[in-house]
C-alpha cells in the first residue's frame, strides 16, 4: 500500500512537517510503502480555475483536474495511493492557502453533481489529515473549528476510503520567543506543552499513519 504524505505548511522541519513524519513511520511500521513529503509551497500551482473540463459531457476530463502546472503529477496518480496524508498548520481559523488549493484541485474534479455515485475517483484511498495551531484545545473547542474538521472529512470521504484527524495544540512556534512581539505568550508554558504534550503527539501522528494501512487490510 502507498502511502502520499502532503504537507501544508512553508516551515520544513517544523510543527506540521514533524507531525507527518512521525506519521509516515507509523505507516512504514505496518507494511505501508512511503515516499517523501511532498511540500506544498515548493511547487507552483494555483487553486481550482473554474474551467468545467472535469463536467464536460464530450470530451471532458471527469475525475482528472484539466489544469497542467507541478501538482498535476500528483493529482494523476492519486487513485495509485491507498493512503493520503495531509498536513496544514491553522491560519486565521483555516488551513494555508496552498493547503486549500490542494483539495480544491483534489476533490472538485472528482466531485459528481449526481444524487447517487457522487465520487468520480477510480481509486480507494483512506485519509489522515493533522492539524498543528497556535490554540489550545479549549480555545479551538469553543472557537467553531469543529465545523472546518467535519467539512475536511466530507470531502474527503469522495476519495472512497475512511478518513480521520487529529490536531496538536498550542504549539511552539518561535526558535527564541524573545526575538518577537507576541507578550500574550508565555514562552515557558509553551515549552512545558512541547517537552509535555508534542510527543505525544507526535505518537497520535504515528497512529493516524498505522491506521491508514491497517484499516485497508
Amino acid at each position: 500500500m502507498k502511502i502520499l504524505a502532503v504537507n501544508g505548511s512553508p516551515r520544513k522541519g517544523w510543527n506540521t512537517s514533524k507531525l507527518l513524519e512521525h506519521a509516515l513511520e507509523g505507516a512504514k511500521s505496518v507494511g505501508g510503502e512511503t515516499e517523501e513529503i511532498v511540500n506544498l509551497y515548493d511547487l507552483n500551482f494555483r487553486g481550482c480555475v473554474s474551467c468545467f473540463r472535469c463536467r464536460v459531457k464530450e470530451g471532458g476530463h471527469p475525475g482528472r483536474c484539466a489544469v497542467r502546472d507541478d501538482l498535476s503529477s500528483i493529482l494523476d496518480r492519486m487513485a495509485e495511493y491507498g493512503g493520503l496524508l495531509i498536513g496544514s498548520p491553522i491560519y486565521l481559523w483555516d488551513v494555508t492557502s496552498q493547503t486549500r488549493a490542494f483539495l480544491e484541485r483534489l476533490i472538485y474534479s472528482n466531485l459528481a453533481y449526481r444524487a447517487e455515485n457522487r465520487s468520480e475517483y477510480k481509486g480507494k484511498t483512506n485519509a489522515g489529515f493533522i492539524y498543528s495551531m497556535n490554540a489550545t484545545e479549549e480555545r479551538m473547542k469553543t472557537s467553531g473549528y469543529d465545523f472546518l474538521f467535519k467539512s475536511h472529512m466530507h470531502f474527503l470521504s469522495f476519495l472512497n476510503g475512511r478518513a480521520r484527524y487529529m490536531t496538536s495544540n498550542d504549539t511552539w512556534q518561535f526558535d527564541d520567543y524573545a526575538k518577537y512581539d507576541v507578550p500574550l505568550f508565555d514562552p515557558a508554558a509553551k515549552a512545558e506543552v512541547r517537552r509535555e504534550q508534542f510527543p505525544k503527539d507526535c505518537k497520535r501522528a504515528f497512529e493516524i499513519g498505522a491506521g491508514l494501512v491497517q484499516s485497508r487490510r
